[in-house]
């Protein structure tokens, strides 16, 4: 069997506060066999791109009943991972051939078929799905992944716009949040994954569209870029509800949330009658070791606003739809997606803590090789 060096990125114990890029290890001393046992049903996949998320931030804590399964920290070793515990527990990734006790994290990526026991699959192909952080990975259950059939946009949109935030921004806002032209709309973390889509689907359907970053960079990215009627830097603003009544005197109809706390307490006023919040995520909490209480609660009932949480894998079912819809208003350049390449896999730690701190601009992604 072909046996190969496989650089890994391995958690190296549970965080509390802020990550760092020194919670991560590189492990430069693991293994893999590229070519499966006769008889496997497996697939061994070259990891081409991977994509930082900020539900991994969850995943390195100790799990205390959330959605997501925590990583095992690089002293003890498993046989397997799973991406998303009970909601995801078809979507398992099984990892071999693992030396020193170290598993890898975990995550979304894009990937190059080496070899396969899998009818649907063969050498060559392209897919996207779970996979580790680490050079080569094998798959025992395939049928999780999404083969790649359009090659006529870049690779890396697999972990963006055509994977998992696209389909999170299309079923937040269009399934959950139901637009009608007119409408006014507002996204936190707008410069993001997930809100540079909001926005433009927003803009597609006729609606009014604010969105909130951190930098001067992103303010203006939204604006020029990505076609948002206005944007404001969140953190020069020293009144959160002042702001919006700014932007939105009439109020807000759609809420895409991201970001939760003061945020939230400042909008929750600001609904209009019968508006709806779509929670997307919450990143202002998830380095909390405590999350913080939200204020304002009343306005849901006194304005009828509808607040949903929703976790994309419930809708992955509709991904031929989104794809349907995406494929056409790509190529018409009727909407962009900007993404931040970090370079190698030892720049993978690095960019998935620069979430927390805002310093990506687009979506992060880990270019491991370029086929």
């Amino acid at each position: 069997m072909e046996e190969v060096k496989n650089q890994q990125v391995v958690l190296k114990d549970y965080v509390n506060g802020f990550p760092k890029e020194s919670d991560m290890l590189l492990n430069d001393s693991a293994t893999i066999n590229l070519k499966l046992p006769e008889g496997s049903n497996a697939v061994v996949v070259k990891n081409l791109y991977l994509s930082c998320d900020p539900y991994m931030r969850d995943r390195m804590s100790k799990s205390q009943g959330s959605y997501v399964e925590s990583y095992t920290p690089g002293s003890v070793a498993l046989t397997h991972c799973q991406i998303f515990q009970s909601v995801m527990n078809e979507y398992l990734i099984q990892h071999s051939n693992l030396p020193e006790d170290m598993d890898p994290i975990a995550g979304l990526g894009v990937a190059k078929v080496l070899d396969s026991g899998h009818s649907n699959l063969k050498k060559c192909d392209l897919v996207w799905g779970g996979t580790g952080w680490e050079e080569y990975s094998i798959i025992n259950a395939p049928d999780t992944l999404f083969k790649i059939e359009h090659t006529d946009v870049p690779l890396s949109y697999y972990t963006g716009i055509l994977g998992m935030p696209g389909m999170t921004a299309y079923a937040g806002f269009y399934e959950i949040c139901a637009p009608k032209k007119g409408e006014y709309v507002f996204v936190s973390a707008a410069a993001g994954a997930v809100g540079q889509l909001v926005g433009q689907f927003a803009k597609l359907s006729g609606c009014y569209v604010v969105g909130s970053a951190g930098t001067k960079e992103k303010v203006d990215l939204l604006k020029n870029k990505f076609g948002f009627d206005e944007a404001f830097n969140y953190k020069e603003e020293q009144d959160l509800d002042a702001t919006l009544k700014r932007y939105f005197p009439d109020g807000i109809d759609i809420y895409f949330e991201n970001v939760g706390g003061k945020m939230l307490e400042a909008v929750l006023p600001n609904m209009r009658l019968k508006g709806r919040i779509s929670a997307c995520g919450m990143i202002s909490q998830y380095n909390l070791e405590q999350g913080g209480g939200v204020r304002n609660l009343f306005h849901i009932i006194t304005k009828s606003v509808r607040m949903q949480g929703f976790i994309v894998t419930h809708y992955f079912h509709m991904f031929p739809k989104y794809m349907d819809m995406i494929m056409p208003l790509i190529k018409q350049e009727k909407i962009c997606y900007v993404e931040d390449l970090a370079e190698g896999l030892a720049s993978a730690p690095a960019a998935l803590v620069g979430l927390f701190s805002g310093r990506n601009v687009g979506k992060q992604v880990v270019v491991v090789a370029r086929e």
